[in-house]
């Protein structure tokens, strides 16, 4: 499939799921520390179960940098119990409020490198791999950098439209080679991708709600094995 038609067909599911599903309006966050915090918690957890320690860090007066090095390890991981692996989040929260203390706690200072510094730096991070420092990028930093995470891949896959490789950067490069760098589009896109996935385009798929299955190689193959 060539480049042209690629473009168009990314286009074309971007837009079947925006008139489906509407603008998702991602990240709910109240700034962009909130969103860094978010995107470390989620990782490996419901938004559910992140959001009720997000909770728990504002009454505690912890949702700042400052005040995540002040408190101790054990004492965070208590608040962020709801989320998960809650001791190693808890030392991935202090990593990077360690990291931010360089920056006088100013993110702007931080999101003022270009895409493939900042990207570098936060991924020396302790506890940020790809997909976070990604999300960090876009949703926090607002520069055009695409999310993948499993959503996306199972998604792409199964329409046909894989990529050569199956790494994370594959993936990556497929949609920014094809896409224009547009942060509110890479925002929007991926945010759909996770709403289709969770809740049609699953493990078992609902193939009779979606809303691309017209468009999709696993749902045909499907129909022509009944």
């Amino acid at each position: 499939m060539g480049s042209q038609s690629v473009n168009r067909s990314l286009l074309e599911i971007y837009d079947r799921l925006m008139s489906h599903y509407g603008p998702q309006r991602w990240w709910p966050a109240e700034g962009p520390f909130e969103v860094i915090v978010g995107a470390i918690l989620t990782q490996s957890a419901a938004w559910s179960n992140v959001e009720k320690a997000i909770m728990r860090l504002k009454e505690a007066g912890a949702m700042s940098a400052g005040e995540l090095r002040r408190l101790s390890q054990s004492e965070i991981a208590l608040l962020i119990y709801s989320a998960g692996y809650h001791n190693t989040k808890a030392l991935k929260l202090k990593a990077f409020a360690s990291h931010l203390e360089s920056y006088n706690d100013d993110l702007d200072r931080l999101f003022a490198k270009d895409i493939d510094s900042l990207r570098r730096e936060l991924l020396s991070i302790y506890g940020i791999g790809e997909e976070t420092a990604d999300s960090v990028i876009l949703y926090a930093a607002g520069k055009p950098v695409f999310v993948i995470d499993a959503y996306t891949r199972r998604i792409i896959s199964r329409i046909g439209l894989s990529p050569h490789g199956e790494s994370y950067a594959a993936y990556q490069r497929f949609f920014m080679e094809n896409l224009p760098a547009d942060t509110r589009m890479f925002n929007e896109y991926h945010a759909l991708l996770v709403c289709l996935g969770k809740n049609v385009c699953r493990k078992r798929p609902l193939c009779h709600l979606c809303c691309l299955k017209d468009i999709c190689r696993f749902k045909k193959e499907g129909e022509e094995q009944q």
